[in-house]
């Protein structure tokens, strides 16, 4: 049997760590065993795919030196690969789970739906879709399409028993069928679910090895079932252990750096995040911790892949970094490297007129413009309060900044002018007295340098938003409790009754 392995992202948000992490065992066991590796695009949310996400997907990978044999970009024997351009291959296959008698037509209405929630939570049971349309007659089924009533395709999931099977990294898993819902295989608008695509794109695309995170465990007696279903022969099934924050919770960019161009952009060696990504989930023999990727390729054994989640230790992967740059870089090669990251031509082309009419002489250079250069910024309360402004309030306009730069889909400068006035409105503050200062402060570190929005457009996104979420840190975080309040006073446009002040 050729091995053929795949990643199969969305290109929904920024390229995230843990993408790149899946990508990188994906690579790894296929390049050991002789096998493929495919790259797909699951871009069937229409809502939320960008083309310049799937852009920056490509980007990201190849920056940590994932390179892929076959994907949208380059073709190959069992294309289309995205998933977008497969809608009448779904649309087929949906069909025949209904001849099939297994699956049908659910024509629940979004009321419907949100009754059953309601009562399920009011009776303690789980939340879930209620069967109710699992049983139709045919003509009953006709009636309801000649009234033009919308419908979607579920699966029809035992009531009884459950699905065992054996992961290659966990051993023997069994899940009840009880607790698995009648999957949504094809929405009404006639595009696939995730469950639907990722399995027939996997048959179709003679995938051997599905290696993903432990995060879609759950979901994998609902493809064992579809597989079944169709009466195709499953993957073999391997669920890499979680990244985890320092809360011991999954990874999320809310509390966490995760975009890969966040490293990219302060200062770390790819070659040493893929060495750390690659100590995450597999333990070298000896202990061995520093190795290039063809080593671990060479000498890979998927038996030593953990099972337990593993902490994204920031500490440890400055570590690596920093022997990385020790073995591998020659001192007579590192300022060319430190020119290609950022003291470069380019950038400092772009640095020059925000600065031109700020420096008296060239020595005043770093101390304005530090903090391009900088990653662990040292905030202080005191630096990004400003005066007779709560810890608990600075930390409220920061979070519904960040949420308003995501709703706009911009994190330039523009972008954060806009959404600064949007928070000095919607927290009845004043915007060049208290916007202004906290902003200057959680971007720069300091209260006054370069122009604001200039500087933020020359950051980017992943510096900006890291640097907000650690200032948040710096001011003792937002308790759950307050950060509902915070997203309802959002919501309604305005948070001066829900957020205590002092100012």
């Amino acid at each position: 049997m050729s091995v053929r392995v795949r990643i199969a992202p969305s290109p929904t948000g920024d390229p995230h760590v843990g993408t790149a992490y899946i990508a990188l065992f994906n690579l790894i066991f296929a390049r050991h065993f002789k096998g493929k590796f495919i790259l797909r695009i699951e871009d069937t949310d229409q809502s939320r795919s960008r083309p310049e996400y799937e852009k920056s997907i490509f980007e990201a990978l190849r920056w940590c030196q994932i390179h892929w044999d076959e994907g949208p970009d380059i073709g190959g024997p069992y294309g289309p690969y995205r998933q977008s351009e497969r809608t009448e291959i779904y649309r087929k296959h949906a069909y025949e789970l209904l001849e099939r008698g297994r699956a049908y037509k659910c024509f629940a209405t979004a009321e419907e739906l949100m009754e059953m929630r309601e009562v399920a939570a009011k009776q303690g049971k789980r939340v879930g879709y209620d069967r109710r349309y699992r049983h139709l007659s045919p003509d009953e089924v006709r009636a309801r399409e000649r009234a033009g009533q919308p419908f979607v395709i579920r699966l029809k999931v035992p009531l009884t028993g459950e699905c065992v099977f054996e992961d290659q990294i966990k051993g023997r898993i069994a899940s009840p069928w009880a607790d698995i819902d009648d999957q949504v295989l094809l929405k009404s608008d006639g595009f696939p679910t995730y469950h639907l695509a990722n399995v027939v794109d996997d048959f179709l695309m003679k995938i051997t090895h599905v290696i993903r995170g432990d995060e879609w465990m759950s979901s994998t007696p609902k493809h064992i079932l579809l597989y079944e279903s169709f009466g195709w022969t499953p993957p073999v099934f391997m669920h890499m252990p979680l990244l985890l924050g320092k809360e011991g919770k999954k990874l999320s960019k809310r509390k966490n750096p995760t975009s890969i161009f966040y490293f990219r952009d302060s200062g770390y060696l790819p070659e040493a995040l893929v060495n750390f990504l690659t100590l995450m989930g597999y333990s070298m023999p000896a202990e061995k911790e520093i190795y290039t990727l063809d080593e671990l390729i060479r000498e890979f054994d998927p038996k030593r892949i953990g099972i337990s989640g593993a902490f994204f230790d920031i500490q440890k992967l400055n570590w690596v970094n920093q022997k990385k740059i020790i073995d591998s870089i020659p001192e007579d090669k590192l300022w060319k490297r430190l020119v290609d990251w950022k003291f470069n031509e380019t950038f400092m082309c772009k640095l020059m007129p925000l600065i031109h009419t700020r420096i008296k002489t060239f020595s005043e250079f770093m101390q304005l413009c530090d903090f391009f250069f900088i990653s662990d910024m040292k905030f202080t309360p005191e630096l990004l309060c400003p005066k007779q402004t709560s810890p608990e309030l600075v930390s409220c306009i920061l979070q519904a900044i960040i949420w308003n730069l995501d709703e706009l889909e911009d994190w330039s400068g523009k972008g954060l002018e806009q959404a600064s006035h949007n928070a000095s409105e919607r927290f009845g503050v004043h915007h060049k007295k208290v916007i202004i200062p906290i902003l200057f402060s959680a971007v720069m570190g300091k209260s006054m340098g370069p122009p604001l929005f200039d500087s933020v457009t020359l950051l980017g996104k992943d510096t900006t938003r890291v640097r907000f979420m650690n200032a948040i840190e710096t001011l003792g975080g937002i308790s759950n409790k307050r950060m509902d309040l915070l997203k309802k006073g959002w919501e309604k446009k305005d948070c001066r009754e829900l957020i205590p002040t002092t100012h």
